[in-house]
């Protein structure tokens, strides 16, 4: 008979990934009674594994919160996820599975990152897709690295000392950005992923290692020989300067969006 229980390693993981991810819950107070939620699935790592550690939660829930997952297909910038192998693992925790298809647009400011124009194309679609389906909070995989590089590119290209916030409360309408992967290491993300075996898209978006992000993650390579901490460092400094939850009394929304 084959031994099909986690290996320790693997469960040490994910009771870890779980802790962290609801001391993140509570610290931003982004799950509350009767929230429907929609989970942006793009297919990487990161989304996949906020499927699993919210759709864990979701199980015990016991009706305290419902979960939407939605896909947006981008034709015309060269990513493709396995929509199947998406729906399969949305299905094991009982969640809806959406695809919503949108065209890619040319982006008459030549001096910006295609990511930029991708990127906000993908928010619209998701804002569009949640009040279609109900939804007041949008949960999104950015994870500890992500936030740490926002703020480093928003200080190296931007001049300001911001980034994406653990939680974004809408002004201009009741809808709030959650990201409860907001503490969470991308090394332990990368290692749940190789425990999980997750497909990962059949396609991979042809900008992804010639971005300003990835020169940003070169960067912080150095700043991990030079000190381990640096993570916990800036995100004490976001904390100090209150940018890592946003009510709706600023305009900086917009920034936050790409």
């Amino acid at each position: 008979m084959n031994d099909t229980s986690p290996h320790p390693s693997e469960h040490a993981l994910h009771r870890k990934l779980q802790r962290v991810v609801g001391k993140t819950l509570a610290e931003f107070q982004m799950i509350e009674q009767g929230d429907a939620i929609l989970i942006g699935l793009s297919g990487g790592k990161d989304s996949l594994a906020l499927v699993d550690l919210l759709g864990e939660r979701l199980l015990r829930a016991q009706g305290r919160f419902t979960l939407h997952a939605v896909h947006i297909a981008e034709q015309g910038i060269g990513y493709e996820a396995r929509t199947d192998y998406l729906a399969g693992q949305c299905q094991r925790y009982g969640i809806p599975f959406h695809i919503v298809t949108i065209q890619a647009e040319l982006d008459r400011h030549t001096d910006r990152s295609p990511c930029f124009l991708c990127a906000w194309n993908r928010r619209k679609a998701l804002f569009a897709q949640a009040r279609h389906l109900g939804c007041t909070k949008i949960a999104l995989g950015h994870h500890l690295d992500d936030i740490v590089a926002t703020t480093l590119l928003n200080l190296t290209f931007n001049g300001r000392f911001d980034t994406m916030p653990a939680r974004l409360d809408m002004r201009k309408f009741k809808m709030s950005i959650i990201r409860p992967l907001a503490h969470i290491p991308e090394t332990w993300l990368k290692e749940w992923a190789e425990f999980r075996r997750y497909s990962l898209p059949a396609k991979r978006c042809p900008h992804e290692h010639s971005s300003k992000r990835q020169h940003i993650k070169d960067v912080t390579t150095h700043l991990e020989q030079l000190t381990p901490d640096y993570r916990s460092s800036i995100w004490r400094a976001l904390v100090s300067q209150h940018r890592l939850l946003q009510q709706p009394d600023t305009d900086k929304e917009t920034a936050s969006l790409a």
